[in-house]
């Protein structure tokens, strides 16, 4: 398990404007079957995916459509499984954080990243 940036975390909750999201063990996985599910409907491959309990990393094929929008069909199938499954309140920030590999080096690195948050 990576371990988080102290200051960091510090900024990040004086920018809450509300309570702060944790995802137990059960959330995750339900959270995790959502966005392979919207992925096969996009045939978008997923190289690695960790969902943790306060956000997700996920390392993603290609596709014929603007990465804010895929981001924002993951968070919507994720926030739609959530509330099926009991889930009550806000779920996701604004935003993303996007990056880009151009080589096999890089994405094996982003791709062992997020594998280090499935430990």
């Amino acid at each position: 398990m990576l371990c988080g940036n102290v200051e960091l975390q510090k900024a990040n909750i004086t920018k809450l404007k509300g309570k702060e999201v944790r995802l137990d063990k059960k959330n995750c996985a339900i959270v995790r079957q959502a966005i392979l599910n919207e992925a096969e409907k996009l045939g978008q491959i997923i190289y690695s995916l960790a969902v943790c309990s306060t956000h997700v990393h996920l390392v993603a094929g290609c596709i014929d459509e603007t990465v804010g929008k895929v981001a924002g069909r993951y968070k919507r199938a994720a926030t739609t499984a959530l509330r099926v499954n009991g889930f009550v309140g806000k779920v996701w920030t604004k935003g993303y954080d996007k990056r880009y590999c151009f080589d096999e080096e890089a994405l094996k690195n982003r791709i062992g990243y997020v594998q280090e948050h499935n430990q």
